[in-house]
């Protein structure tokens, strides 16, 4: 069986996707899969940091990758064990934070279709039930890549008028774009609103179903993207959104 290639993407920063894409590979493997979560958002990259990496300096990133650098296992990390997950594997795949690199990248750019089979290479070699792709937000040439490979997108936005634009916007290239399975993640849900009532509306607005409403929880906030929820608090309300 082939694994499937899952995209979380938002129009703007802040939506908390990141947080999403690292509670959602870790959540999966906890479940026994084998899953890897690929940082793409090169220009702004930090997924690493929630996993408790964030002051660690890694000997292959994407970067040195799709400079030809390195093959794109050499920059895959088995976090596993330093996530203490028992059953299943889970994999990151980091973006430098060093500012050269950045720079760099988005001065010198890197071959496209060398990315689309970083995804494919990665896939197969590590045997994986998933590949997450945490996307740069907005709709550049790696989203758009992102969004054309994945079997499943899921676009996080707040209740929040530039928001919902910009998911509006989203999700019609998605469609452009044939992507099988399209949902919305509702993120960061002010307690004033009922769940019921914001489903309708969103579903009713966007013609696309809602996979989950996250509400701004204060576990979320008090960890600051320092670690990954559903790993620290099993038993949190959070942990009922991932599954």
């Amino acid at each position: 069986m082939t694994g499937k290639i899952v995209s979380i993407h938002s129009f703007r920063g802040g939506t908390g996707k990141s947080n999403i894409a690292a509670n959602l590979a870790a959540t999966a493997a906890l479940d026994g899969k084998r899953v890897a979560v690929m940082d793409t958002d090169m220009a702004s990259p930090g997924i690493h940091v929630i996993f408790g990496l964030g002051r660690e300096k890694q000997k292959y990133t994407l970067n040195d990758y799709l400079r030809g650098e390195c093959d794109i296992t050499d920059a895959c990390l088995d976090i596993t064990k330093q996530q203490r997950i028992k059953e299943g594997r889970l994999f990151l795949i980091p973006s430098s934070m060093t500012a050269s690199d950045i720079t760099r990248i988005l001065r010198e750019g890197y071959e496209v279709n060398d990315l689309r089979n970083g995804f494919n290479e990665v896939l197969e070699k590590k045997n994986l039930d998933y590949l997450i792709i945490d996307t740069h937000p907005g709709l550049d040439r790696e989203t758009l890549l992102s969004m054309a490979t994945a079997d499943y997108l899921f676009v996080v936005a707040r209740i929040d008028e530039q928001d919902l634009l910009g998911t509006a916007a989203t999700l019609s290239v998605a469609r452009k774009l044939q992507v099988p399975d399209i949902k919305i993640v509702v993120n960061k849900k002010p307690k004033i609103y009922e769940d019921d009532a914001i489903t309708k509306e969103v579903e009713r607005k966007f013609k696309t179903k809602v996979a989950t409403i996250i509400p701004l929880l204060p576990i979320l906030i008090e960890a600051g993207s320092r670690y990954v929820v559903v790993l620290r608090h099993p038993d949190s309300e959070f942990v009922q959104c991932m599954d």
